[in-house]
């Protein structure tokens, strides 16, 4: 069973004003659908829509439970303590937190109801799977109503040093929610161990490595699973010829420039959209790169719209593209081709195949998949990937020319030599991270991570060490 924020389908309006669900784009959609199928799978996760009380179904075989959330706990649990409070804490307080005891309320309500929908619907001694930073209490809160499951959780976005975790009011009640699981899983090894620290420091559990001993006998383990994607899936897209031709034709539409420059991106603060489209109208002022014969597109995803941040964060980045634009730009030949809006993954893919050089730059990602579809896109063993440091996907893409966000001019003079790399160092780099992508795609990640829960689970409450994984 997985239990998630958000059903895998979306609900879509047709032409003829009929209704129908749509499955989500996504790696962990795609990771868990063969899983779930092999496995008589449930997931269970909201609709997306405010009070909506869709009774179970069935979708393309695949059994999906509905749990509702009101208007206002949208704005509490989801807007408020999920995303003003738990995301700019968990990403190094790139923007402020708040801590509202309302908003706490409302995310123990919502947590408290997906626990209870998950032992209503589990079968005994099932398997169930908890997704991420909005769900942290569920583990606990479902040990207590079924403790014959073995129960999972993992961790998308980053989990942060204690410094940082220490300031969140409600920190034990949120430690002790995720020691619920069997398996804690991180994407970094230095996640995990941040975990276990706080646990020993602010709990008083013994501990010993990634092992958590509590005192009825159980034991936790928290360990590194770095998600991927469906590699072969993109690599084939990618060698289509529709979408060959497609990104032949975003060139000629661009002017048929010597070089393209590509971000794309949820639009969040995280992101470091601003410096990284500061530093390239920098290199274009200093003369390093032409209107001429280079652009820069960037995507940016709608995200969080209602949230006060993020409409900040929409009007400063508009506000940077027309002032680049009109300084530097020319009739036709923008300085940033800038797009706000959602695209299909055919349509992604014919980006990284027009894209010479892919920029990635967050203060802080958990991992950033998006460098990862890069990388699968482009089977020519061409292209370069300038990746932030600080995004989880650098510790396995070591080959990509690495930057410090903070650093401007560190980061115009890493994009420099990449634009100038000659073709054997692109090669050399970019088959290396191919490499890597292809044998840690998301179906190892999910085989992995299930693996480990089954030899985690203690037998006859006696704890058990599991051999980890290879």
């Amino acid at each position: 069973m997985i239990v998630a924020n958000r059903l895998p389908v979306d609900r879509v309006t047709l032409p003829d004003g009929s209704k129908q669900w749509r499955r989500s784009p996504g790696g962990l959609v795609s990771a868990m659908e063969p899983v779930m199928r092999s496995n008589d799978g449930a997931w269970i996760g909201w609709t997306g829509v405010a009070g909506d009380e869709t009774e179970p179904f069935v979708d393309d075989g695949l059994s999906l439970v509905p749990v509702p959330l009101s208007e206002q706990e949208i704005q509490e649990f989801y807007e408020g303590f999920s995303n003003g409070t738990l995301w700019p804490l968990y990403h190094d307080v790139v923007a402020k937190p708040e801590f509202h005891r309302e908003w706490w309320d409302s995310y123990v309500t919502v947590n408290q109801r997906f626990a209870d929908r998950a032992a209503e619907i589990a079968a005994e001694g099932a398997t169930v799977w908890i997704h991420d930073y909005q769900l942290q209490l569920v583990p606990q809160m479902l040990r207590e109503l079924r403790p014959d499951l073995r129960i999972g959780f993992f961790l998308h976005i980053p989990f942060p040093p204690g410094e940082l975790f220490q300031q969140l009011p409600w920190r034990r009640q949120i430690l002790e929610g995720l020691l619920g699981a069997d398996l804690v899983g991180f994407q970094l090894s230095g996640a995990a161990q941040n975990f276990v620290r706080l646990v020993r420091q602010r709990v008083g559990h013994k501990t010993h490595r990634d092992l958590v001993y509590l005192p009825d006998g159980r034991t936790v383990l928290a360990a590194a699973f770095p998600i991927s994607i469906d590699t072969a899936g993109f690599e084939e897209l990618a060698r289509s010829e529709s979408v060959t031709e497609r990104a032949a034709q975003i060139r000629a539409a661009l002017g048929s420039p010597k070089k393209v420059l590509l971000g794309i991106d949820r639009l969040d603060y995280t992101k470091g959209i601003y410096p990284r489209l500061r530093a390239y109208s920098e290199l274009v002022k200093d003369g390093h790169f032409d209107v001429t014969d280079s652009v820069f597109v960037q995507v940016a995803t709608p995200s969080r719209e209602r949230v006060e941040q993020y409409r900040v964060l929409r009007d400063d980045i508009d506000r940077l593209v027309g002032r680049i634009n009109g300084d530097l730009g020319r009739i036709g030949q923008p300085v940033i081709a800038y797009l706000h809006s959602a695209y299909p993954r055919h349509e992604m893919a014919a980006l990284y195949r027009a894209a010479d050089i892919m920029v990635i730059t967050p203060y802080r990602d958990g991992m950033n998949l998006v460098a990862k579809e890069y990388v699968a896109c482009r089977y020519d063993n061409d292209g370069a990937l300038v990746l932030s440091e600080f995004a989880g996907a650098a510790n396995e893409l070591r080959q990509a020319w690495q930057i410090n966000p903070y650093d401007i001019n560190g980061m115009k003079a890493t994009i420099l030599e990449a634009a100038h790399s000659d073709e054997k160092d692109r090669a050399r780099r970019m088959k290396a991270m191919r490499k890597t992508v292809t044998e840690h795609d998301v179906a190892s990640w999910a085989n992995d991570f299930l693996a480990e829960l089954a030899a985690v689970r203690p037998t006859h409450g006696k704890p058990v060490r599991p051999a980890r994984l290879s």
